[in-house]
C-alpha cells in the first residue's frame, strides 16, 4: 500500500520561521542567538575585557615592530612612518564598514569567521550561501595562520632573549620550533580549561599592552640621551627615502610596503568573533572597534617614532642575526645593555603571550563556527560545545594541532613557513571584501541597521572606498617584495590564497547540498536571548 502524502501548509502566522524562532526562545531551557542558533556559550566578557582582547590580539606597536627591518626596506625610516599611516587610514574606513555589520548582525566570530561569514550571508541576497561559505573560510583559515604567526612571533622573540644574555650563542630553527610547540600547547591548555578566566587575562593583556608601550616608548626616548649615544637626524626619520627593494617607482614601493602596516592593523573583525560572549553586543562590538583602533594607531605612531630615533647605524640593524628584528633596535637605543634590552624585549613578550590565547580564542570560536553550520570536515564532532569546559572543546584542540603541524614545516623550510603565514593579510582582506561588497551592491537595504550605522551617502563612500582599496592592495600584496626574485625571496601568497580557495570551492561541491549556514533573526528581543543585541 503507498501512503499518501500530507500536503504542506502553507506559510502562515503560526508556522512560519520566525514564529518557529518565537516557540524555540519561549522554552526556558533553550535561547535563540542573532545567527538563529541555541545560545551555548556564556557571556563571560564585559565591554572592557572585550577592549583588553581587542588591544593584545590586535597589538599593533608590537605587530609594528616584529616586521620592522622589512618595513625599513621600503622606503626607509620616513617609508615605515608614512606607510603605516595610510594603510591606517585605510583600515580605519574599513573599520567602519566592519563595525556597521557587526552591530546590525552581532553574531559569534564576528570579526573574522562567523560574523564576516554571517554577514556575507545575509547582504549577498539570494547569492548568500556560496557567498557566506567563502567568507567564513577565508576568514578562518586567515586566522589560523594568524595563530601560527603569533606563536612563531613569539618563540622568536623568547629566544632572542636567551641570545642576548649568551654571548656567540647561534640560534637554530629547532631552538625556536621547541618553544613554538611549548607555547602553543600552554596557550591551548589555558583556553581549554580556563574559560572562566579569559576575561580576566585578557584585561591582564590589555594592561600589559599599556604598559609596555609607555615603558618602551619612555625608555627609547630617553636613555640615548642619558647615555650619550645620541639620535637618529629629523631629516633621517623624516625625509630620507631609501628604496632598496630593487623596484624603480618609489610610488609602487610606497604601495608595497603598506602591507607592513596592514599586518599591523588589519584585524577590523577580531573582537566580533565574541558576539555570543558578551552582552548587548550591537553597541559595544561597534565601541571596542573604535577602542582598539584609536589607542592601536595612536600607540603604533608614537612607538615607531621612539624606535626610529636611537637608530644611530641602520646597516647593522638591517644585518642582525637576532630573529626577533626589534632585539638589534633595542640594544642600540639602550647603548647595548643587555639588561635594558632583556627588560624592553619581556615588556614586549609578556603581552604577546596573552595575545598567543586571544588568537585561540578567536580561530576556534571562527571554525567551531563553520563546523557548527556542517561546513567542515567531521562538523558533528567539531560543532560540539564541552558542558564541563562550556566551550567548544574540540575546536580549540584542532586549532592547536593545525598549529602544530605548521610548526613542523617550520623546522623544514623557513620559505614554505612564512608563504603561509604571509597570506593571512589577503584572506582575511578578501573575506571582508565578500561582505562588503554585496551589502554595496544591494543599496545597503539587505540588513536592518543596528545601534551602529552611517546614514545616508557616508555609509555608500565608506563600504564603496573600503572595496576599491581591498581589490587594489589585494593585488599588490601578491607581487613579491623586492628584484630580483628568487625561490627564497618570492611572494607565495597567490600561490597559498589560490590554493586554499580552490580546496574550498572543491568543498563546496561536497557540502552544499547539507551546508546550512547562518539565518537571519530580526533584532526584536521578543524572539532573542537576553543581552543578545
Amino acid at each position: 500500500m503507498v501512503e499518501e502524502k500530507t500536503p504542506q501548509p502553507a506559510a502562515t502566522e503560526e508556522n512560519s520561521p520566525a514564529q518557529a524562532f518565537k516557540d524555540e526562545a519561549l522554552r526556558p531551557e533553550v535561547g535563540i542567538n542573532v545567527s538563529g542558533h541555541k545560545q551555548e556559550l556564556q557571556r563571560n566578557f564585559g565591554l572592557l575585557s572585550l577592549c583588553g582582547l581587542g588591544l593584545t590580539s590586535g597589538n599593533v606597536w608590537m605587530a609594528l615592530g616584529g616586521s620592522i627591518t622589512v618595513a625599513i626596506y621600503n622606503g626607509g625610516p620616513p617609508g615605515v612612518i608614512y606607510e603605516y599611516i595610510a594603510a591606517s587610514v585605510f583600515y580605519w574606513i574599513v573599520g567602519a564598514s566592519i563595525a556597521e555589520l557587526a552591530s546590525a548582525i552581532p553574531s559569534s566570530g564576528g570579526a573574522e569567521e562567523e560574523a564576516v561569514y554571517h554577514w556575507a550571508t545575509i547582504t549577498a541576497g539570494r547569492y548568500g550561501r556560496a557567498c557566506g561559505w567563502f567568507a567564513g573560510w577565508w576568514n578562518g583559515l586567515a586566522w589560523l595562520l594568524a595563530l601560527a604567526s603569533q606563536l612563531q612571533i613569539v618563540a622568536a622573540q623568547a629566544v632572542s632573549m636567551y641570545a642576548v644574555m649568551h654571548d656567540g650563542f647561534e640560534t637554530e630553527r629547532w631552538q625556536v620550533f621547541v618553544t613554538y610547540i611549548l607555547i602553543a600547547w600552554i596557550a591551548c591548555f589555558t583556553v581549554l580549561y580556563m574559560n572562566r578566566a579569559l576575561p580576566s587575562i585578557e584585561l591582564l593583556g590589555g594592561f600589559l599592552v599599556i604598559v609596555g608601550v609607555f615603558v618602551t616608548i619612555v625608555v627609547c626616548a630617553v636613555l640615548p640621551h642619558v647615555t650619550g649615544k645620541g639620535y637618529a637626524t629629523n631629516h633621517s626619520v623624516w625625509r630620507d627615502w631609501q628604496n632598496q627593494t630593487g623596484y624603480e617607482s618609489d610610488g609602487f614601493v610606497f604601495l608595497l610596503g603598506m602591507l607592513n602596516g596592514a599586518y599591523a592593523v588589519g584585524t577590523p573583525d577580531l573582537i566580533t568573533h565574541l558576539a555570543e560572549e558578551v552582552p548587548h553586543p550591537s553597541s559595544n562590538l561597534p565601541k571596542a572597534i573604535l577602542a582598539q583602533y584609536t589607542f592601536g594607531f595612536l600607540s603604533g605612531l608614537c612607538y615607531l617614532l621612539a624606535i626610529l630615533y636611537p637608530i644611530t647605524s641602520l646597516p647593522s640593524v638591517l644585518n642582525s642575526t637576532y630573529l626577533f628584528p626589534l632585539t638589534a633596535i633595542y640594544r642600540q637605543a639602550t647603548a647595548t645593555s643587555k639588561t635594558a634590552t632583556i627588560v624592553l624585549l619581556l615588556l614586549a613578550l609578556l603581552p604577546n603571550l596573552v595575545a598567543c590565547i586571544g588568537a585561540y580564542v578567536t580561530a576556534s570560536r571562527v571554525f567551531w563556527t563553520l563546523a557548527r553550520d556542517n561546513a567542515t570536515p567531521f562538523s558533528g564532532f567539531f560543532a560540539h560545545v564541552d558542558r564541563g569546559t562550556h566551550n567548544p572543546f574540540r575546536a580549540i584542540v584542532f586549532c592547536a594541532v593545525f598549529a602544530t603541524v605548521l610548526g613542523c614545516i617550520y623546522v623544514g623550510s623557513t620559505t614554505a613557513f612564512a608563504a603561509f603565514v604571509g597570506s593571512f593579510v589577503v584572506l582575511s582582506t578578501l573575506s571582508y571584501l565578500a561582505a562588503i561588497l554585496p551589502h554595496l551592491l544591494s543599496r545597503r537595504c539587505n540588513i536592518t541597521p543596528g545601534w551602529f550605522w552611517m546614514r545616508g551617502a557616508i555609509g555608500f563612500i565608506v563600504n564603496a572606498v573600503s572595496c576599491v582599496y581591498i581589490v587594489v592592495f589585494v593585488v599588490i600584496f601578491c607581487i613579491p617584495f623586492s628584484l630580483p626574485v628568487d625561490a627564497e625571496s618570492m611572494n607565495y601568497a597567490s600561490l597559498i590564497t589560490g590554493g586554499l580557495s580552490l580546496f574550498v570551492l572543491a568543498f563546496w561541491f561536497v557540502r552544499r547540498a547539507t551546508y546550512v549556514g547562518p539565518r537571519q533573526v530580526v533584532l526584536d528581543t521578543h524572539i532573542l536571548t537576553k543581552d543578545a543585541i
